[in-house]
């Protein structure tokens, strides 16, 4: 491996290109869009060549290995010729990962891989472990490694990802629940979807430790079928619904995260700790101080009594089923987006017991109003999140709710989701100054 191609230039391209820089590679990045100005100045300082706008068909296929970025399907008619030509195509978690000595946990899962890895990150740094955190969200797992060593790095891992791994190998894999999600990138099918899902456990041998739901149909049917080496515990979630215990007497564990949902994934943040050798004190410690990362069922404002909620990170059906299933008042449901091949049955006894109006925020609402007219029975339609705001406030009634839980992608109308989360906290803030001020 000597002469690198970067296909696309997002965070995950960036710490790609980083990481063989430093390793002495030759490594050229090309991206057919435009590059953010923090990205190309990292790549000038770094004397890095790049293009943007276009990809170079000749210069790309000049190479022995390719990383792609996790954006970038299989079908894109780069990657096609790239396979053509019998050129090798690896993802940014891979490569970063023949540079690493250290150990690796990796969270994956359809639902609440951010949480949990920033809930296990936490735990281990405040036990004063030598651990990093990054992959799927914030810093790219290569950039880590080509910033620093640190003795445990904890990845959040996507289906995309773990793709294009060959040697990938965690030593602790933490696989949540395999939901019905992104199956637009997998021919409308669940079984290679929770194929994807399974590689997290590709390269694990029995000195590893493989962690998952025990009560999630999809994982445990596709569990039967495959032939894992590593270690394996499965967890109960409904054996947590009153609290994880400590096994030192003292108790339950505090946890500062709401939601059955959530003390799931801290009993698999639990269980890696002991494995890692944690005691119960440093575990409960961590579990205790822990402050969720924005855009999750993020309370972000009161006005006129009316509670808004930002749920932006809730892109597919099952993370909105968690949240209508956390709330205890009536509900004013913002939704919409880029559909990705949803299907919305299983909320509908949620819907029938706490919505009270749906506000469709997004380009093209069709399949959200058609499924939904006969069950709410207050529907709107908008493409700005302000008036969505707005309107939230008009359907709710004082102590309500109105929560921003979308089921869909952001793209249609926002950068991602962490660009719909902002600008919605930034309109609940407006509304709260122009009620306050009217009064």
């Amino acid at each position: 491996m000597k002469r690198i191609v970067v296909l696309g230039a997002g965070e995950s391209g960036i710490g790609a290109a980083l990481l063989a820089k430093k390793q002495g590679l030759d490594v050229f990045v090309s991206d057919q869009g435009m590059l953010a100005d923090n990205f190309k100045g990292e790549l000038t300082e770094n004397q890095i060549p790049f293009e943007e706008g276009g990809h170079s068909m000749d210069r790309i296929l000049d190479c022995d290995t390719v990383i792609k970025s996790p954006g970038i399907p299989d079908s894109a008619s780069v990657v096609q010729k790239l396979k053509e030509a019998g050129k090798k195509v690896i993802s940014e978690i891979e490569f970063g990962s023949l540079f690493y000595q250290g150990e690796i946990i990796a969270v994956t899962g359809s639902n609440g891989k951010t949480t949990t890895s920033g809930l296990l990150y936490h735990v281990l740094k405040n036990a004063g472990k030598s651990v990093a955190l990054g992959g799927n969200y914030g810093k790219s797992f290569a950039r880590i490694v080509a910033e620093s060593a640190p003795e445990l790095i904890v990845v959040e891992v996507s289906s995309f990802q773990l793709d294009d791994i060959e040697t990938f190998h965690p030593n602790i894999a933490i696989l949540l629940n395999i939901t019905p999600d992104h199956l637009d990138r997998y021919s409308y099918s669940l079984f290679k979807y929770a194929d994807a899902k399974f590689r997290v456990a590709l390269n694990q041998d029995a000195a590893d430790y493989f962690i998952y739901n025990a009560d999630d149909p999809e994982t445990m049917h596709k569990l039967s079928a495959s032939q894992l080496r590593a270690a394996t515990l499965g967890i109960y979630a409904n054996l947590y619904m009153e609290g994880i215990p400590s096994l030192d007497g003292s108790g339950n564990f505090e946890i500062s995260i709401q939601g059955k949902h959530n003390l799931f994934n801290a009993m698999c943040v639990v269980a890696a700790c002991r494995r890692l050798g944690l005691s119960e004190q440093e575990i409960g410690s961590g579990l205790k101080s822990f402050v969720n990362l924005p855009h999750r069922l993020e309370v972000c404002g009161v006005v006129s009594g009316v509670t808004y909620i930002n749920d932006s990170k809730a892109t597919n059906v099952d993370s909105v089923y968690y949240a209508l299933d956390a709330m205890e008042k009536p509900v004013v449901w913002i939704a919409g987006g880029t559909d990705k091949g949803n299907e919305y049955d299983v909320l509908l006894p949620l819907i029938e017991e706490k919505v009270n109006a749906l506000i469709c925020l997004g380009v093209d609402n069709a399949k959200l109003v058609h499924f939904f007219k006969p069950w709410i029975p207050v529907i709107a339609e908008t493409k700005d999140v302000v008036e969505a705001v707005e309107m939230g406030l008009r359907f709710a009634d004082p102590d309500d709710v109105v929560l921003l839980s979308p089921a869909c992608a952001s793209f249609d109308l926002f950068k991602n989701y962490m660009d719909r989360g902002d600008q919605f906290k930034a309109a609940v803030v407006a509304l709260k100054n122009k009620v306050e001020n009217n009064n």
